[in-house]
């Protein structure tokens, strides 16, 4: 099995030598550095380093304990190959054009939503005479009394929070891997929003079968490098935003006058 973390950047869309257009998502892929091994060709991966004050006591004593710098994510990987070392660095490359993946992460969350869009329920009469219950879910309980208690039963689906939830899409194919710029390209569509965290692995159903691409747009190039870059300069921005609000609040005031009339 080979795995490695990385972050959607976004889709673009890129053509083969028959003209077929291929929907891509872009995935940049940071060499994940192996910080420990454990038995049973197991090891432990960190990813995005991160500085010691954004943590915890408990979560520095770990990594202090294995000798290792601070990492913002830290996952656990089975069934690698043995060879792996602590030290090594698992980077794109390990990954082979056409080849047959699986990819995890959270779907986008949505916040609390109703019945209707959370679980597709149909929705009441909207002509004359319906009365208010247009969007109502119905009746949550079951029964009819004495040995039938009127009780809703478990696990009844209703209204409550909708999305960020763990996903796993299967066999998808990677499309082409651009080492120079710690990037994949991977058909289709993933789970998460843009600048979420994605654990990408091996497929489990056609880890032995390939599917070639030939990319014939070469500049896709520079549309992964505008669509990374501009997804860093708003996270930059709102970084410094926060920073500066933050140096307003403490010094007793915003820099800007307020005109009053």
């Amino acid at each position: 099995m080979k795995y490695i973390i990385g972050k959607k950047v976004g889709m673009v869309q890129v053509f083969d030598v028959n003209g077929k257009v291929l929907p891509a998502t872009v995935v940049t892929c940071e060499p994940n550095k192996v910080i420990s091994v454990k038995p049973n060709n197991t090891i432990v991966v960190g990813y995005k380093e991160v500085e010691e004050k954004k943590l915890n006591k408990p979560q520095l004593g770990f990594f202090k304990k294995l000798g290792s710098k601070p990492y913002q994510v830290v996952s656990e990987f089975k069934d690698v190959n043995p060879e792996i070392k602590a030290g090594d660095e698992i980077k794109v490359d390990s990954f082979n054009k056409g080849e047959y993946i699986d990819v995890q992460g959270y779907t986008k969350g949505r916040g609390y939503t109703g019945a209707i869009v959370r679980w597709n329920y149909k929705i009441g009469p909207l002509s004359h005479g319906a009365g208010y219950a247009h969007r109502y879910q119905g009746s949550i309980a079951f029964g009819r009394g004495g040995s039938q208690g009127q009780r809703v039963p478990k696990g009844k689906k209703m209204a409550g929070q909708y999305g960020h939830e763990i996903i796993t899409t299967g066999n998808l194919v990677v499309v082409d891997v651009l080492p120079k710029y710690n990037a994949m390209l991977i058909l289709g569509s993933i789970p998460g929003p843009q600048g979420c965290d994605v654990l990408i692995k091996s497929s489990q159903k056609k880890a032995d079968k390939n599917m070639t691409y030939t990319i014939i747009n070469k500049e896709i190039q520079e549309d992964i490098l505008k669509s990374n870059e501009q997804l860093e300069n708003k996270e930059a921005l709102h970084s410094a935003n926060v920073a500066a609000d933050a140096a307003n609040k403490k010094e007793g005031g915003s820099q800007w006058k307020k005109l009053s009339y």
